[in-house]
């Protein structure tokens, strides 16, 4: 019985392409009494893996909570292996509101203590005497009240981006912080405000209400479904969007835009930006803002340091970062001495900056297509884009297509290609090529050839 992923991220993601399918980008979380998580685990991996579901899991004692990529045309049968639990019959599934093909490339499914860490150990503390749930409408009136505090529930790097106005936004790294915070900041008004809080996508919230009810507050709401479902509802129902700005996500996407208004700025030059990045140096991976531009510059790293060492040998990577425990800074700590523009806590309420609409990065057309490899570099003054092969040989004349998040997906022909300085009418397998390319692309761009 196959409890684990048989392919790589890469692998996966030369399938997905291969597939052609339309795929959704999904989270739920349920509060539930669960057993045996260990076995809850592993019936879930089999169903799951069946229906080529990606993504990442949490299961624990006292519930599950998943951010997911399933195809579309499997929707039902997944929804099906949900039904099979009582706890989870008519669940709410949050669908992304900018769907990506790549937001999972693999399914983990991982057994915690909890599924939300808290800090908690009250034995009185019960997680599912909750708040009143408040949709999109509900929640932006209840706003306009002089009586309600609003409370962002999510961390620094998250609220930094996009938030509700007027929120309390508190400068934490994680969930557990911010309980002892809010409440000592909130004590003289456990009965004559309105608690009003939010999260991503309703999870946080939902543990935080039963928290500040279990700590004597009298009127505790949460925003239902958190900020994905209320975008949702904002188009449905053509309501005012009380939020600015861009929704952290935790996939490859990292955010998804709510709207046009940019609040944040990059970090290293402080022109006005919501672009989240991983640090290129594997023994760093900060997560922080970074521009086109300082990306270009600075090839995906926050410092100078870090661009050093990615150009050195890779015995020499290893060697710096050997000991040092650096996977669990990806999606969190985003504070750097190196990050001059870095703002927490107290955030402005007026856009810096209007973004542009974004591509539509989901194949509406199914396009017969091979992987080629990646962007590597891109030369703003000579529109000149840099890319290694990984995969197949690339010629001159050959059809191609550059696709990532931020780019969408771009078709050009080739009319001239470059490798070690000199043109040339192929490239092989390990080769950097470079060509002009008449429109800026990123580093997590992906280049394929369109076959005829």
């Amino acid at each position: 019985m196959q409890l684990y992923n048989t392919l790589s991220a890469e692998e996966r993601a030369i399938m997905i392409d291969d597939a052609g399918q339309q795929r959704l980008t999904l989270s739920f979380y349920a509060y539930a009494k669960i057993e045996d998580p260990k076995k809850f685990r592993d019936d879930l991996f089999v169903a799951w893996n069946a229906l080529d579901a990606l993504g990442r899991i949490y299961v624990a004692n006292e519930g599950i909570n998943a951010q997911m990529s399933i195809p579309e045309e499997n929707l039902e049968a997944f929804r099906a292996t949900l039904e099979v639990y009582d706890f989870m019959k008519g669940i709410r599934l949050n669908e992304a509101v900018e769907h990506d093909d790549h937001s999972f490339l693999k399914l983990t499914i991982k057994v915690r203590h909890k599924i939300v860490a808290d800090g908690l150990n009250d034995e009185t503390f019960d997680v599912t005497n909750i708040g009143v749930h408040l949709k999109a409408k509900e929640f932006n009136e209840i706003l306009d009240d002089p009586n309600t505090i609003v409370v962002d529930f999510r961390n620094h790097y998250e609220s930094e981006v996009g938030h509700f106005k007027n929120a309390i936004t508190p400068d934490v790294e994680t969930f557990r912080e911010s309980l002892p915070i809010i409440n000592e900041q909130l004590q003289n008004h456990k009965e004559d405000k309105n608690l009003v809080m939010y999260c991503t996508g309703g999870i946080r919230c939902e543990k935080a209400s039963a928290y500040f009810k279990h700590q004597g507050f009298k009127n505790v709401y949460q925003l239902e479904g958190g900020i994905i479902n209320y975008a949702k509802q904002l188009k449905e129902e053509g309501l005012e969007s009380k939020f600015i700005g861009k929704n952290f996500v935790f996939d490859n996407r990292l955010g998804e835009r709510i709207t046009d208004d940019i609040v944040s700025q990059c970090h290293q030059c402080g022109k006005p930006c919501d672009n989240h990045t991983n640090c290129e140096n594997d023994g760093c991976h900060l997560l922080f803002i970074q521009c086109d531009e300082c990306k270009a510059a600075m090839e995906n790293c926050c410092s100078t340091e870090c661009l050093e060492i990615i150009h050195m040998p890779l015995v020499d990577q290893v060697r710096l970062r050997t000991g040092k425990q650096v996977g669990n800074k990806v999606f969190r700590k985003g504070k750097s001495e190196n990050l001059k523009f870095k703002h927490s806590g107290e955030l402005p309420e007026t856009a810096l900056a209007t973004a542009q609409k974004p591509a539509d990065i989901r194949q509406k057309i199914k396009v017969k297509k091979v992987l080629l490899g990646k962007a590597e570099h891109y030369y703003v003054k000579a529109q000149v884009g840099q890319f290694t092969i990984e995969n197949h040989e690339l010629n001159s004349g050959d059809k191609i297509l550059i696709s990532g998040p931020t780019t969408g997906e771009q078709e050009l022909i080739l009319n001239k290609i470059i490798v070690d300085g000199a043109e040339t009418q192929s490239a092989k397998i390990g080769d950097k090529v470079t060509f002009e390319v008449p429109f800026r692309i990123r580093l997590s761009d992906k280049v394929y050839k369109i076959l005829e």
